[in-house]
């Protein structure tokens, strides 16, 4: 068997796997109770085993090696600026989703806020859901990814993790951003060979969703341009001040980020 060949067996393998055991586990508590099984509080246990039961798989069958050879480097600057850019991708994404028409269907958005505004939500969705996601799209997927493509197509990989990873995601609602966000995280894992700093995105990401639908209830369906009464000038600025942020996060992240991809290849590390 080819090396080509058994990479794409083995993303498929993982893809499936992530897929298939957050699909059993929603088909069991149905099977307990099956008018249960779209309320926020079934959804939230469910999400919870599946990750955990996802985290255990992938780490015991060393699908995502387990070190901390990057933690013990003290990537403070790395951790850092990665939670600043995420501040930065906030607003162009919404905008972006503006622009296409994506929209989360009313019902799944109704259970989506009710698991939001659960203190029980967070730990799904801050916590367990990143990990769980970060483990198997880029500690899994784009690491064997890596091992086939050349140096000056390793974009190619990054971009076809990402587009995994917003598959995942199942709705229009969450995919542009879904998409967008896993090129930043396969950048960061790229230059990193850790999911660490990914992990730091990630859960900054999920945080600023689980307080804006807290803090402000009904904020979570509204369209910014509404929100700024259509006024376009004010939505570039908006804009305009996300690329201030977002740019200068990059450029830090593109200095603090040393390991060469030969490092990445020979020594690749959560």
């Amino acid at each position: 068997m080819s090396k080509s060949t058994r990479t794409i067996l083995d993303v498929l393998l993982f893809f499936v796997a992530f897929m298939v055991i957050q699909a059993a586990v929603t088909i069991v508590v149905g099977l307990i109770d099956p008018q249960w099984v779209s309320h926020p509080t079934a959804i939230i246990i469910s999400t919870s085993v599946s990750s955990l039961l996802t985290i255990l798989l992938f780490f015991l069958a060393r699908w995502t090696p387990l070190r901390r050879d990057y933690l013990r480097s003290k990537p403070w600057k790395v951790l850092v600026w990665a939670a600043v850019l995420t501040f930065g991708t906030i607003i162009p994404s919404e905008v972006l989703n503006e622009a296409i028409g994506a929209k989360m269907p009313e019902e799944m958005e109704q259970v989506f806020t009710h698991i939001m505004r659960s203190p029980w939500g967070y730990l799904v969705v801050g916590i367990l859901a990143p990990v769980a996601e970060e483990v198997v799209f880029r500690g899994a997927i784009l690491r064997v990814l890596l091992k086939v493509f050349s140096q000056e197509r390793r974009w190619v990989a990054i971009m076809l993790s990402a587009l995994l990873f917003a598959a995942a995601h199942g709705n229009m609602a969450q995919i542009p951003h879904a998409f967008l966000i896993g090129l930043l995280l396969g950048w960061m894992y790229y230059r990193t060979g850790s999911i660490f700093p990914g992990l730091v995105m990630h859960w900054v990401n999920n945080s600023i969703a689980y307080v804006t639908v807290m803090l402000m209830p009904g904020l979570q369906d509204a369209n910014l341009i509404d929100l700024l009464q259509g006024d376009h000038m004010k939505e570039m600025l908006y804009v305009g001040f996300s690329l201030f942020v977002m740019l200068p996060a990059i450029y830090q992240l593109h200095l603090n980020m040393k390991r060469t991809p030969q490092e990445i290849t020979e020594n690749e590390d959560i």
